[in-house]
């Protein structure tokens, strides 16, 4: 089986498992009637309950992706505050409980978020560095060494650094993505929406192009690992 190419794809979503105000079930559906094909839930976490966040959306995400009519959908974690000692150790156990992807809460220039974070995210091999805030040259090298996606939210506050994001990834070489940060229904955002945004921060078109061609890599590159197997085990 191969996946058709999505339109629209966002892997920045919170449930009501952390701070958001929708149950997986509401997500997937608001996100269906919104245009968007693919969702990740990526609950905020730390080490008090990354597993069992992680196993709860994980349920959900599977048996909505089998579904004829649904989004596709991944189980990921957003790594929230967490000491910048610690991403790494706790980015591989959210792994190894079955996260399909892992984001890290970036440093925001609206939240304290403490500095080394962008780093240790990066250093650990995190799949999205969410808002990234102010983050240096050297850091977004990196991220473009390391294959780490930089975010561009739409998110009120975490968006004021955009542009700032926008103008480091393409002096680096960073690659971009469109993160709603989703917590409400009217966060979530379609395609045009989202080109809006990325606009905003001071793509043109072309690069507007590559963000969601970067998605769309993450998917193809999740669905290889989750997905096909699930229908080559038959159970889709």
């Amino acid at each position: 089986m191969e996946p058709t190419a999505p339109r629209m794809l966002d892997f920045h979503v919170h449930s009501f498992a952390s701070d958001g105000a929708l149950g997986p079930a509401e997500i997937f559906r608001r996100a269906r009637v919104a245009g968007i094909d693919v969702v990740g839930i990526s609950d905020h976490a730390d080490f008090s309950n990354a597993v069992r966040l992680v196993q709860e959306n994980l349920q959900a995400a599977s048996r909505e992706r089998r579904l004829h009519g649904g989004v596709i959908a991944f189980a990921g974690i957003e790594l929230t505050h967490v000491r910048p000692a610690h991403i790494p150790h706790l980015a591989q156990t959210a792994r190894h409980a079955g996260a399909e992807y892992v984001i890290v809460h970036g440093e925001t220039v609206v939240e304290p978020v403490e500095p080394g974070t962008n780093r240790s995210a990066i250093e650990a091999h995190c799949d999205i560095l969410a808002h990234p805030g102010l983050i240096s040259a050297e850091d977004a090298a990196l991220a473009a060494q390391n294959g780490v996606l930089l975010e561009i939210s739409s998110k009120d506050g975490h968006s004021l650094s955009n542009g700032h994001v926008a103008s480091v990834a393409r002096e680096t070489g960073a690659s971009l993505v469109f993160g709603s940060d989703t917590h409400l229904p009217g966060h979530l955002k379609d395609r045009d929406a989202a080109a809006r945004v990325l606009q905003a921060a001071g793509l043109d078109a072309a690069e507007v192009e590559k963000a969601f061609s970067n998605a769309l890599d993450l998917f193809r590159r999740l669905f290889d690992q989750f997905v096909r197997k699930d229908v080559d085990n038959g159970e889709k």
